[in-house]
């Protein structure tokens, strides 16, 4: 099992930087995919970006690309996002998520962090 949990997020105005975390426990996740996705009001959950285990890959929805970086440290079984250029649309609940590699289904969730961007 491994938990997750989201931290970081508030409340910024348009074109400032957040940077949220999210800090794995109960088992290591050197060997799991991570990933952020977020879901604004009213719509569907969707990715923002992804990680490889080894670090190697990254993934980025198109609106965040040269915005948003994802990084993750294995000394503290933690995932990164920074967010820069943050616009309203941004405003969203983040969540963090893992799963197995060679696995396709995100298996492990966070609670979700709050972001809201004022314009």
């Amino acid at each position: 099992q491994v938990q997750l949990v989201e931290s970081g997020g508030g409340l910024v105005q348009a074109g400032g930087s957040l940077r949220l975390s999210c800090a794995a426990s109960g088992r290591t996740t050197s060997r799991y995919d991570m990933a952020w996705f977020r879901q604004a009001p009213g719509k569907e959950r969707i990715v923002v970006s992804t990680i490889n285990w080894s670090g190697t890959s990254k993934y980025y929805v198109d609106f965040v690309k040269g915005r948003f970086t994802i990084s993750r440290d294995y000394a503290k079984n933690t995932v990164y996002l920074q967010m820069n250029s943050l616009n309203s649309e941004d405003t969203a609940v983040y969540y963090c998520a893992a799963r197995r590699v060679g696995i396709s289904d995100w298996d492990y969730w966070g609670q979700g962090t709050q972001v809201t961007v004022s314009s």
